[in-house]
């Protein structure tokens, strides 16, 4: 008994393995059983597919292609549509089934990834063991995996990139090559990549800095920086209005602020504002809040009740880790939690300023990241009660 609870376990690996594996089982055999889905974005990554391999996938040519809809630059969904491409070649009109099939196996990945991470800051394999099965019943985990979608490939790269920053925070050094070439996969996968690249460069940079050493002053920087969020998308949002009104794409931002959307979609959520800086103020900061909703009119019971346990576990691990003093050197755990929550803010405030889907698909990136706190905060706990029984 004594040797399960410990950080070095005799059949960690052969235990956690095989966890992995049913975990990986119930999620793949749920998506196989409700097969691939197609939306209005897949058809447009389908299109894109079929012009790349028209030009003998010269991506040179296919970034020149003018056309009204495609809008950003092609380069930011080049990694998807280089994947369709190679479905549609290889495997013709089975493409779909065979791009499901990649986005399973980068979901068995990232559970590898989430293992990975865990035990190289000394996570018992018994809490890891635990976590896994809950993140098997995520609805976000059981939802966007098999949509023809950017999703998963994108939400693969931004636990890659926590990998690599848990790295940087243990080995208290930064690989540059690594950085950059996640930094580059997500460029090449989703336009909507900058605040995950804003946050792992923002805090390569201030990781060095002796203020973020104390616990302390890292809860006063996100507390402040939650607080301040919607005051800087509102100023964002008056120069927007006041310098670029006119072009489409900023009057597509500046409309759904001024009709008082919060959820795209989704009326019941949009409250009433005027063009004053406290309305829109408080448009925002209910967007912030809301990015993380569990509750939707349209959603069923069991689907409220799983985004309900998800979220509570999310808040209870934060409330750990900020009341639970721990005497053990635990400052590697502190900078992990002000990685992800910093990196959650910076996702969250993003999609605050351009849209919150209506079924909440942006947040799906930052699940697996968030829930890597419930066994962190866990073996706080461990440490605290010296059950470190190694």
């Amino acid at each position: 008994m004594k040797n399960i609870f410990s950080t070095k376990w005799n059949y960690e690996n052969k235990v956690l393995y095989f966890i992995i594996l049913i975990c990986f089982s119930f999620i793949a055999y749920y998506h196989l059983s409700s097969g691939y889905s197609m939306s209005s974005d897949s058809q447009r990554y389908s299109r894109w597919a079929d012009d790349l391999i028209q030009l003998n996938f010269n991506f040179f040519d296919l970034f020149l292609i003018d056309k009204n809809d495609i809008r950003p630059h092609l380069f930011f969904f080049s990694i998807p549509i280089f994947l369709i491409a190679l479905c549609k070649i290889f495997f013709v009109n089975e493409w779909q089934f065979v791009f499901l099939l990649l986005n399973l196996s980068l979901v068995f990945l990232s559970l590898i990834i989430f293992t990975k991470s865990l035990l190289l800051i000394k996570v018992r394999p018994l809490l890891i063991c635990l976590t896994l099965p809950i993140i098997a019943t995520s609805v976000d985990i059981l939802t966007w995996p098999r949509f023809i979608l950017t999703d998963m490939i994108y939400s693969f790269l931004v636990l890659l990139s926590t990998f690599f920053i848990i790295k940087v925070i243990v080995n208290n050094k930064i690989n540059y090559t690594e950085i950059f070439l996640v930094i580059f996969m997500l460029l090449g996968t989703r336009p909507s990549s900058f605040p995950v690249i804003f946050a792992i460069i923002s805090f390569t940079i201030i990781l060095k800095l002796k203020f973020f050493s104390n616990k302390k002053n890292i809860l006063f920087f996100i507390l402040t920086t939650f607080i301040l969020i919607p005051f800087i998308l509102g100023f964002f949002y008056f120069f927007l209005e006041n310098n670029f009104s006119g072009i489409s794409k900023v009057d597509f931002i500046t409309s759904k602020v001024k009709s008082g959307m919060i959820i795209h979609d989704r009326p019941d959520t949009w409250i009433n504002v005027s063009n004053d800086f406290k309305d829109i103020i408080i448009l925002y900061f209910l967007r912030l809040i809301n990015f993380f909703n569990p509750y939707a009119s349209t959603f069923s019971i069991l689907h409220i009740t799983l985004n309900v346990f998800q979220l509570s576990l999310i808040l209870l691990s934060i409330f750990i880790w900020v009341y639970f003093e721990c005497k053990t050197k635990v400052e590697n755990y502190d900078k992990i939690f002000f990685y992800i929550i910093i990196l959650s803010l910076s996702v969250a405030a993003f999609h605050s300023f351009i849209l919150i889907d209506y079924d909440w698909r942006y947040r799906f990136p930052t699940i697996l990241p968030l829930f890597m706190l419930l066994p962190i905060s866990i073996e706080m706990i461990f440490k605290k009660i010296r059950l470190n029984l190694d």
